[in-house]
């Protein structure tokens, strides 16, 4: 696979990015676009069996389009249990963060699990830092 043309300054910002979220993985893709995931630890079944499926699990964040003064598109979405939903908009919110979607994937899952999108104009390591606190009690 080509590697993707971003310059040094954009790599240790995603690398730095990562670090801040315990990203599992990250990677510059065509934009360049810095993309982090992560696996929620969640017990859960989906029409009766049980699923480890990382479709189920994830959370994702990712920071783009960044300006010439340190500002870029920052992006975040997480599986949580819905129980766990007023508690993340609430800590979103609090931190300055645009939450734009909430809604489920799945159908006959136990436990009732969702997920959320947020969204915000930032310094990459900001918003990182702004979602670690945010989604830290998530576990």
């Amino acid at each position: 696979m080509a590697q993707v043309k971003a310059s040094p300054q954009f790599r240790r910002l995603c690398n730095q990015f990562s670090s801040i979220l315990g990203g599992t993985e990250h990677e510059i893709t065509p934009g360049p676009v810095c993309f982090v995931s992560r696996n929620r630890k969640i017990k859960a079944s989906i029409l009766g069996r049980r699923t480890t499926s990382p479709l189920v699990r994830y959370q994702l964040f990712s920071f783009e389009s960044l300006d010439k003064s340190g500002r870029a598109l920052c992006l975040g979405e997480t599986a949580l249990f819905q129980g766990q939903v007023n508690q993340l908009l609430s800590n979103l919110r609090r931190n300055g963060i645009k939450v734009t979607a909430v809604h489920n994937h799945w159908l006959f899952e136990n436990p009732r699990l969702m997920y959320v999108h947020w969204e915000s104009i930032d310094d990459p390591l900001a918003f990182a830092r702004k979602t670690k606190r945010s989604i830290a009690f998530l576990g």
